[in-house]
């Protein structure tokens, strides 16, 4: 039990202060332990960060699929969009939210590349759930016979345009980008089975 409340006050720290702002004396005050005392459960601040990072993003993506689920009456567009604006929800909400994707755009340079192992294989993850998701949405006929994996890869470069603005900006420059680039994104899905058919393969010129 005591790990436990170690990372969840760890998690709190590292979402507010960051990996170097956050302080283990601090953890260890909110938990109501000698800091220690930490170290009979994690080797150092960074087996403690890495292990609680890994435990965001756990939340992050049960918290995803838990949308999915509660919103699986709705048209796919209201269902892609909405997860969109639930996102920004989640952030406010959640300090899991708060910790990774921070961590996407600016993790500790000390621990780049353990972060970024803990990142690629959730956005990859995201990125093949999308692909399904879609791949079932034309067997039913709710969008034309569109390359799914590129649009679900487009889905998540438009994710992280406008979540930048999360981190640096502003809730109205967040809803801003988002009206914007949606209508956008939405149109070029309806299209992207007309273009991978007007391409004229190489050699096959008709003139």
């Amino acid at each position: 039990m005591t790990a436990q409340s170690i990372r969840d006050a760890a998690l709190f720290h590292f979402a507010r202060d960051g990996y170097e702002g956050a302080s283990l004396r601090a953890i260890a005050d909110e938990v109501g332990i000698k800091k220690p005392s930490i170290y009979a459960h994690f080797s150092c601040k960074d087996d403690l960060f890495l292990h609680t990072l890994a435990f965001a993003f756990h939340e992050v993506k049960r918290h995803t699929l838990e949308y999915f689920r509660d919103h699986a009456d709705l048209p796919l567009e209201q269902r892609l969009k909405g997860l969109l604006v639930w996102f920004e929800q989640e952030y406010n909400a959640h300090a899991s939210a708060r910790l990774m994707l921070r961590n996407c755009f600016y993790p500790p340079l000390s621990l780049y590349g353990e972060v970024m192992d803990q990142v690629y294989p959730f956005i990859d993850g995201m990125e093949r759930a999308l692909t399904r998701l879609l791949q079932r949405a034309m067997r039913n006929g709710d969008i034309p016979a569109i390359p799914a994996e590129q649009a679900a890869i487009a889905f998540m470069t438009l994710l992280d345009g406008i979540t930048v603005e999360i981190i640096y900006g502003s809730s109205r420059r967040y809803k801003r980008r988002l009206e914007a680039a949606w209508p956008v994104f939405w149109h070029g899905i309806h299209h992207l089975n007309e273009e991978a058919h007007s391409v004229v393969p190489e050699g096959d010129s008709t003139t």
